[in-house]
């Protein structure tokens, strides 16, 4: 399909979308392959959930904010993987406007929530290790659901300024999006000259926003780890390391993805690695936040287990 050449972004009715492959037996296999990896994430992030919803004894800090990154895990394989999913079945690249930009507003959304509320988990390990005798104050149920609403709302209010933002720009230069799903910077890439530098400007301030969650968790795990080592007992500081490893392996794995996805130095960019950087960022978290967290953590396995074994009972 040859991509539309526009002078204005009120007469594109659709876009198209990066296809993940070019022959139709490798088309089938990315659709096998997404299948795999958001079943695994519909399946984990339903079991962390579910587990922590019915299981009583985990209604503490650490297991609400749990839930929360679950939440923002589903919302955003939901986001990306269906679309790309149908239009590998049935070799398709278009994707209506309304849904282009319905899906950016809810990828910027579910991405901002998690990058928050890791933030937010952060705190809840700092609090925990570092200041335990002020951890019934500092992290109420209260402050638990000021802090987790306060994420939910500044991740919606990102996503709406940015989308209301990059979709009022005049567009220029085609329909033909160099992404598997719709985002911002391919969309600023099809803007007409100029017009595209208030959305940059608002990209520049979600990124100093970004950089200051982490340098607070960067200077939150110094204190954490100053404090592990002066425990006394071999035991305790295993113990307390042992709670804050899925965090750092969850945080690392986000992080790491992302910034290269996007900080890459440009001599390095072609268009197969670009799209599996996308995939490793956008797709791979999801499904393998709940792995990472229920390994480590005995209490939830515990949990998910009861309540897997308590479903096969029933039925």
């Amino acid at each position: 399909v040859q991509p539309q050449q526009m002078s204005n972004s009120s007469s594109i009715r659709h876009f198209l979308l990066l296809a993940l492959a070019d022959t139709r037996q490798l088309q089938l296999l990315h659709f096998c392959l997404l299948l795999g990896i958001s079943l695994a994430a519909l399946l984990g992030n339903g079991l962390i959930i579910s587990a922590v919803a019915c299981g009583h004894h985990l209604h503490t800090p650490m297991f609400f904010f749990l839930l929360n990154l679950a939440l923002s895990d589903l919302g955003s394989i939901c986001t990306t993987v269906p679309k790309a999913m149908h239009n590998s079945l049935w070799d398709t690249r278009d994707i209506s406007y309304t849904g282009c930009s319905a899906q950016l507003f809810f990828f910027a959304f579910f991405i901002s929530a998690e990058l928050s509320l890791l933030t937010i988990m952060c705190y809840d390990r700092y609090v925990s290790i570092c200041k335990p005798l002020h951890y019934g104050t500092l992290l109420g149920s209260r402050a638990c659901a000021h802090m987790a609403a306060a994420a939910w709302a500044s991740a919606f209010l990102n996503a709406l300024l940015h989308t209301a933002n990059t979709f009022s720009l005049p567009l220029c230069h085609g329909n033909a999006l160099g992404q598997f799903f719709c985002e911002i910077p391919q969309i600023l890439k099809l803007s007409c000259s100029k017009s595209y530098l208030r959305e940059l400007g608002l990209l520049a301030v979600s990124a100093c926003l970004a950089f200051g969650c982490f340098v607070f968790i960067v200077f939150s795990y110094v204190q954490i780890f100053r404090a592990v080592l002066r425990i006394p007992s071999e035991q305790g500081r295993h113990k307390a390391f042992s709670t804050c490893l899925p965090h750092l392996a969850v945080l690392s794995l986000f992080l790491s993805t992302g910034i290269f996805a996007y900080l890459k130095p440009p001599s390095m960019s072609s268009p197969s690695l670009d799209l599996a950087l996308s995939v490793l960022y956008s797709v791979v978290p999801p499904a393998l936040n709940p792995l990472i967290y229920s390994l480590r953590n005995q209490e939830l396995k515990a949990a998910v287990w009861r309540l897997m074994t308590g479903c096969f009972q029933k039925h």
